[in-house]
């Protein structure tokens, strides 16, 4: 695995590798909308393991007792401490991702989910986002980080293409959660929209970034 610092990474939901042309609504995903429900625990906890509090051991018991996840792989760098974890919900696709930067602490978790909520169902529970910045895929499909610093989460939503654009309607597939240092590293190093409700995916990204990178993130070399 090729280890870039983790963040730059999640900020796009780590999507490209999943294929080529990776189809982004996908009812095999995780099914899960504990982010809306606070079930059986609320952000930024996920299945009873929290980004900057959760040891990577005790995540990893936790998935692996969990009878709905399976095949549950873990992969690491000579170069970098930096620990990665990938599994899926049982008899479903590859969801989901957790990473420590030092081996000891999990730092972030992002999860892909079947597209079972809705935008407007998520500012409902939370309110508006902070920051938001779209991702083109292919010509029909096209997601948008949005932003939660004070959770700190990130939520994903779908929009059809660059040609789409964000509604109350928009589908969630995916969200992530963070340690707090590394989501403020995150907004750091990040080209960022401020939220201006619901529009187009044009509309965004053709407009100036009004929040710009103060650090440059290093990317690790490959083994």
């Amino acid at each position: 695995m090729k280890f870039r610092l983790i963040l730059t990474a999640a900020a796009l939901m780590i999507l490209a590798a999943c294929g080529p042309t990776p189809e982004l609504r996908n009812e095999n995903f995780l099914r899960d909308t504990s982010f809306l429900t606070d079930e059986p625990c609320g952000a930024p906890c996920w299945r009873g393991i929290t980004p900057g509090e959760t040891a990577w051991n005790d995540a990893l018991t936790i998935i692996e007792d969990d009878v709905t996840l399976d095949e549950l792989k873990t992969e690491s760098s000579e170069n970098s401490p930096i620990i990665g974890a990938v599994w899926s919900q049982k008899d479903g696709d590859g969801c989901c991702q957790m990473y420590t930067e030092e081996g000891d602490t999990v730092d972030i978790i992002i999860l892909q989910t079947a597209p079972d909520a809705t935008l407007g169902q998520v500012i409902e529970k939370w309110g508006e986002p902070t920051y938001a910045v779209g991702e083109p895929f292919s010509d029909d499909q096209a997601v948008f980080s949005l932003f939660y610093p004070d959770i700190p989460m990130l939520v994903y939503a779908f929009v059809a293409g660059e040609a789409g654009e964000l509604s109350d309607a928009s589908e969630i597939i995916g969200f992530g959660y963070f340690a707090p240092d590394r989501m403020d590293l995150l907004l750091q190093a990040s080209s960022l929209h401020i939220w201006e409700g619901y529009q187009s995916f044009a509309d965004y990204m053709n407009s100036e970034f009004e929040v710009t990178p103060s650090i440059t993130l290093t990317p690790i070399p490959e083994n």
